[in-house]
């Protein structure tokens, strides 16, 4: 078993030191990230401004646009088939990290993941709070108390990548890991609460079929770690199937994607054997690789549409505008994720840190993680997600919803910049002083 990263006192510090492996799939995820993160902001400023252009008119049409096979419950328009659909791409590599960071990364050990799952928890539960006394009384805003509670990976990471160079890794692992965890409290809200009625039969073929994905992609993990397109040829349809089956089910299809995940083996069937570690000359495990090839496809394709059919909100001028901003929603969206984010974040951490050994890393500051917790504001995707599954597309707050989301992930990604880029400013100087000292 590696041995945890203590302090001088003997506390656990999260993260524990990372090897250089765990270092280089950090850059590498943060590089990609990058690269999506600019596609998604493109994607929705394109929608916006289509949404309010003379072309709006042809936009809705694309957007509203259905087909598919309706005996199947499959005739979906071109926005659901987006969200239900694509998106689960998406949540399949949430699903993917998910499993890694619990069997071989910083999550496996209990003292280690206390400190970014509790922050994680704190900056779901306080935005959902703040949601709820802002709009207390109104039974159908209440719906959305789940809107403001997720960070966009994406967005969040790209923004990371482009302004912090010098910030230390172990910031970026924490705000990674913190995502993660995040993205699994996300991914089990919308399945409990954000369901329909629930179908017995296709649920249960779902998982039947899951099982089958699952079976198959462990019983011949090397035959397909070794020959990319077998992937493409034989589980895929098969994640299709299991996709299908859990649409019916009026469980949200996306956590079809999750579960698919959740059966690919993370290590070598050797390494499998043994309880401490992957052995590093086996090479990435299954898991991994299915990482390398399909991030690609949800930052570079999936999410981007998702973005474009979700984020167009025609507007309708200064009146509009105005309307927008003085609804409820909008303003418990924004403050939710604008201050319940850092606040919930930070001071879990802190009373984590105080109730128990765990400490954080000494290379970073608290200044630091509250330019993470403004980072984690971003909430984008799976907010947009939410929005879209809290209010009837005929409700003025379904589109007041989307602006909240909008402002909000644009004002908290120009906060953090400001204040992480100050201190990214303050490492590489302190990084150059370091440089130059005299070597003992």
């Amino acid at each position: 078993m590696s041995k945890l990263r203590k302090g001088a006192d003997g506390a656990a510090v999260f993260p524990r030191l990372s090897s250089l492996k765990e270092r280089n799939r950090i850059g590498e995820i943060l590089r990609k990230e990058t690269v999506g993160g600019v596609l998604l902001v493109v994607a929705a400023t394109a929608a916006v401004l289509l949404a309010n252009s003379p072309a709006a008119e042809g936009y809705f049409a694309l957007r509203d646009l259905e087909f598919g096979y309706e005996p199947w419950h499959l005739k979906l328009s071109l926005s659901t088939w987006a969200a239900d659909g694509l998106l689960a791409i998406f949540f399949f590599l949430v699903g993917l990290e998910l499993k890694r960071e619990f069997v071989s990364g910083d999550l496996r050990n209990p003292k280690t993941a206390i400190v970014p799952v509790a922050a994680a928890a704190g900056g779901v539960i306080v935005p959902a709070v703040i949601y709820s006394v802002i709009v207390r009384g109104d039974s159908v805003l209440a719906h959305g108390w789940a809107i403001p509670t997720a960070t966009d990976i994406a967005f969040a990471v790209a923004v990371l990548a482009i302004i912090g160079s010098r910030l230390p890794s172990a910031l970026r692992i924490f705000l990674l890991t913190l995502a993660v965890v995040d993205d699994l409290i996300a991914i089990a809200i919308i399945a409990i609460f954000y369901s329909g009625a629930i179908e017995v039969v296709p649920l249960i073929a779902a998982l039947v079929t899951i099982a089958i994905y699952g079976f198959i992609a462990q019983k011949w993990r090397d035959f397909f770690g070794g020959r990319p397109f077998a992937a493409w040829l034989i589980l895929l349809p098969i994640g299709v199937i299991a996709w299908a089956f859990m649409h019916a089910s009026g469980i949200h299809a996306t956590i079809a994607g999750v579960l698919l995940a959740f059966t690919i083996p993370v290590l070598h069937r050797k390494s499998a054997a043994s309880a401490e570690h992957a052995e590093p000359d086996l090479g990435p495990g299954l898991a991994e690789q299915f990482e390398h090839r399909f991030r690609p496809l949800s930052a570079g394709i999936a999410v981007p549409i998702f973005a474009f059919f979700a984020a167009g909100v025609s507007l309708g001028g200064a009146e509009g505008i105005q309307s927008a901003f003085a609804s409820p929603a909008t303003i418990a969206i924004i403050a939710a994720l604008l201050l319940g984010k850092p606040i919930g974040i930070v001071a879990t951490t802190w009373l984590t840190t105080r109730l128990t050994r765990t400490k954080l890393d000494p290379s970073y500051r608290w200044i630091d993680l509250l330019g993470v917790g403004i980072l984690a504001g971003i909430g984008f995707t799976v907010s947009l997600l939410v929005a879209e599954l809290s209010f009837d597309s005929e409700l003025a707050e379904h589109d007041y919803a989307k602006v909240a989301v909008l402002t909000a992930s644009v004002c908290a990604a120009v906060l953090a910049s400001i204040l992480l880029g100050i201190r990214n400013r303050q490492y590489a100087r302190i990084n150059r002083v370091e440089n130059l000292a005299p070597q003992e």
